[in-house]
């Protein structure tokens, strides 16, 4: 994603507007957390600080009367309804082919009302051709726009993005790109520091291998969750329930990890392990640390979620290549 542009850029929205939008955030982001530590949820927070946001976006491109021709998407982990307490909203302005000068100001208006508000934004602006264009050249592109949901704007511009997004993928090719950039990806997360501070989102075993299972499935119109594929025959029920645990014991480390740091950090650091431990009701003991056992229970889950990837992507290979 772009970076955004300055907190300096033109501000169209009334300056009440942005205050009380930068407190709704904030006070419905407060709530949230607050609602977390009492009842922990991963799935329900994720689904929550997704639809508070989206709120906010909506009434800012609302109250600073975006142009009709334009549209904006929510792409990434916020395009798939997963927004971490402090990761970036990612989002993707779709532009005409015929761009006008007042419609990059408008822009810039709107993404730096959102920083002004609070809103840490990735930004992409580009026309169909342009997302075609860029899905074809970068399979990280191309996962991201698969991703995209709806927020504003031009609908049939929407709908063109959605085709045409949809009519260039070639799911064994995407399977084969996925695979490559996994282990690529594994290669660089597998020395001994990031084993002993390892990252819950990037680190094998983590959450993109298993965000990395769907996007294969749901690219080969396998299912898009643990339940479709275990519908499906793609794994057991038991998979299902046994991802699914996996799935939410990371979500949950890493929500508190976030919320611990008090900003986007996805590595169990060393001097957030401790903490950590303590939230989970874990206690040193003569033989262990609570940090130690913490560690442990993250090692087994990703142990979990590595031997239960090799075996859903190897099985995956004979249907999506059946030759």
């Amino acid at each position: 994603m772009n970076n955004p542009v300055a907190e300096s850029a033109l501000v169209a929205a009334p300056a009440d507007t942005v205050v009380q939008l930068k407190r709704t955030l904030a006070e419905g982001r407060a709530e949230l957390r607050a609602g977390f530590i009492q009842n922990p949820s991963p799935a329900q927070l994720l689904r929550s600080h997704t639809t508070l946001v989206d709120r906010v976006l909506k009434s800012v491109w609302t109250e600073i009367s975006m142009p009709a021709r334009l549209t904006l998407l929510a792409v990434g982990g916020y395009g798939r309804g997963q927004l971490f307490p402090y990761s970036d909203v990612d989002v993707l302005f779709l532009l005409p082919e015929d761009l006008e000068e007042s419609d990059k100001e408008k822009v810039s208006e709107l993404v730096g009302n959102l920083w002004d508000i609070g809103l840490e934004i990735g930004h992409s602006a580009r026309s169909v051709a342009q997302c075609v264009t860029e899905a074809t050249q970068d399979i990280t592109v191309e996962t991201n726009l698969l991703e995209a949901r709806y927020l504003a704007g031009d609908r049939a511009l929407a709908r063109d993005f959605f085709s045409s997004v949809h009519a260039i993928l070639d799911p064994k090719a995407f399977f084969e790109a996925k695979l490559v950039e996994q282990q690529q990806r594994h290669g660089r997360f597998n020395d001994t520091a990031d084993n002993l501070e390892p990252n819950l989102k990037e680190s094998p075993g983590g959450l993109r291998d298993l965000a990395n299972i769907i996007w294969i499935c749901g690219a080969n119109g396998l299912g898009r969750n643990w339940g479709e594929l275990a519908r499906r025959g793609i794994i057991t029920t038991e998979e299902a329930r046994h991802l699914a645990r996996n799935e939410r014991t990371l979500q949950d480390l890493r929500i508190r990890l976030h919320y611990q740091a008090n900003r986007r950090e996805d590595r169990l650091l060393f001097d957030m392990q401790t903490p950590l431990a303590q939230q989970f009701g874990l206690e040193d003991t003569a033989a262990k640390r609570a940090s130690e056992q913490l560690m442990q229970s993250y090692y087994r889950t990703a142990r979990g979620v590595t031997l239960m990837s090799e075996i859903i992507l190897s099985n995956l290979r004979t249907q999506v290549f059946p030759a």
